[in-house]
């Protein structure tokens, strides 16, 4: 069985072949940090977090580069307004990212590079651009001579005469093309700067992941991947800034994840539909929300409500249960010898459908449902009268391997109780054993005083801490 990508470049689905047998080059556009991440920023770490960790699932070496802009215009823009300096800003803000999407799940990466870290890398890429004829500089700004790549507007599929100015591209008197987009962009006073050929001043957007994509994971990548609104214009800038240096494609595949509406609208702040991530974690848990992004394939657009995220969350805990229904029963299960074979090549099949379907092209949604079907399996199986432990064993093992894939803890952590609450527990049991329920009920009243939740099942009893 092979990987299929969708590839942006080409609109089709293509076997992936990557460049070095056995490893993956993966580039993902990160955050400009001048405020907490909202959940449009969320659902790319999510996805990509997940792609990585299928590759490696099937066995590849995943080399994971997701950059942070720690210098652009936001960022100046509420330093000035915070009266603090962009670094301090910047630093803070990367600070919060991890942990919103740590919350979330997500991986770090090997790789996290600053703009402001990249500083002598940009500027010789820079350099090299107008050495090769394909940048000029006036007055201490330099820009990109657009209409000088002959195949710009190749992942946007659009004629460069077709093509307006998009998101970050300014039109200013002094470009010799309006299409034409910034690489260096001399400092205004009082702005944070560096030293360069053509003066003080900063880099543009769109230049620091060519050199970062260079410097962490060379001339050409195997996957370079982001929002879809990153298409156009940055993707494309970034491919003709890369290949006008190099002469070698940057990446032999594009992957971008689809928009996320709120209520059925565009995400916003004029419209105030603006969530970050900071503030939906304290409603709810965080891996309801990244089982709810991953609900959907990464190429389609989400919308966002409380209802769809309260379906998510009842949707994880059903599968959870049916873990935790396996686990009790094991418990208390011992083998009987008996030939298991049949219920062994039920659950493998379930397991060859998930990854089958993950093989195309990531199908998070159609993998989630293998897991239900799982579930359903799992909840027959424990119907049977004589249950043994090599099939519940099996049945956990695939539901742990295959939920680990997509990011989730399906199993529930072991917390230890005191001695105290042991006690207690087992008197209760002995009560109950005793046909003594005025003193079974007292126990539970007692231990619901102590924050302790008992619920009796077919499988035993459950406890949870309020």
């Amino acid at each position: 069985m092979a990987i299929k990508i969708y590839n942006t470049l080409t609109r089709q689905k293509e076997i992936f072949k990557p460049i070095e047998e056995g490893k993956v080059k993966m580039y993902v556009c990160g955050p400009t940090v001048y405020n907490y991440i909202h959940i449009g920023n969320a659902r790319p770490a999510i996805v990509f977090d997940m792609v990585r960790r299928y590759f490696e699932y099937r066995g590849y070496d995943v080399n994971y580069v997701s950059n942070f802009t720690d210098v652009d215009d936001k960022l100046i823009k509420a330093a000035k307004e915070l009266g603090e300096d962009v670094p301090t800003i910047a630093e803070r803000f990367i600070k919060a990212y991890f942990e919103d999407v740590g919350a979330l799940g997500v991986r770090s990466a090997d790789a996290h590079p600053r703009v402001t870290e990249t500083m002598t890398e940009i500027i010789e890429f820079i350099n090299g651009l107008i050495e090769k004829g394909f940048a000029y500089e006036v007055n201490g700004d330099v820009y990109f001579s657009t209409r000088k790549f002959e195949n710009y507007g190749k992942l946007s599929q659009q004629s460069i005469d077709a093509l307006q100015s998009g998101a970050r591209i300014e039109v200013e008197q002094q470009k010799v093309d309006p299409l034409d987009f910034a690489l260096w962009k001399v400092a205004k006073p009082g702005e944070i700067s560096w030293d360069s050929p053509w003066g003080k001043g900063r880099p543009g957007w769109h230049i620091e992941c060519s050199a970062m994509v260079k410097k962490y994971l060379g001339e050409t990548i195997d996957i370079h991947a982001g929002g879809q609104d990153l298409s156009f214009p940055h993707h494309e800038n970034e491919i003709a800034q890369s290949e006008a240096m190099t002469g070698k494609a940057m990446a032999n595949y594009w992957m971008h994840n689809g928009y996320i509406n709120i209520d059925n609208e565009k995400m916003s702040k004029s419209l105030g539909n603006f969530i970050l991530v900071h503030d939906i974690l304290k409603k709810y848990d965080p891996e309801i929300i990244r089982f709810f992004m991953l609900m959907a394939h990464y190429r389609s657009p989400i919308n966002f409500n409380d209802e769809l995220l309260n379906s998510a969350g009842t949707g994880l805990e059903r599968l959870k249960n049916a873990v935790q229904n396996l686990e009790y029963r094991l418990e208390e299960t011992a083998d009987l010898g008996k030939n298991e074979s049949e219920w062994v090549a039920k659950i493998d099949a379930e397991k060859e459908k998930f990854i089958r379907e993950m093989d195309d092209d990531f199908n998070s949604a159609n993998a989630i449902a293998v897991l239900f079907d799982l579930a359903k399996l799992a909840n027959v199986y424990l119907r049977e009268d004589h249950t043994q432990k090599v099939v519940l064993q099996k049945f956990l093992e695939t539901f742990n391997e295959l939920a680990d894939v997509i990011g989730l803890q399906l199993s529930s952590p072991k917390e230890l109780l005191d001695e105290e609450i042991e006690k207690l527990i087992e008197q209760r049991n002995e009560a109950r054993k005793n046909k003594d329920f005025a003193l079974a009920d007292k126990i539970r009243d007692d231990l619901k005083d102590m924050n302790i939740i008992l619920e009796d099942t077919p499988q035993g009893v459950r406890w949870k801490r309020e």
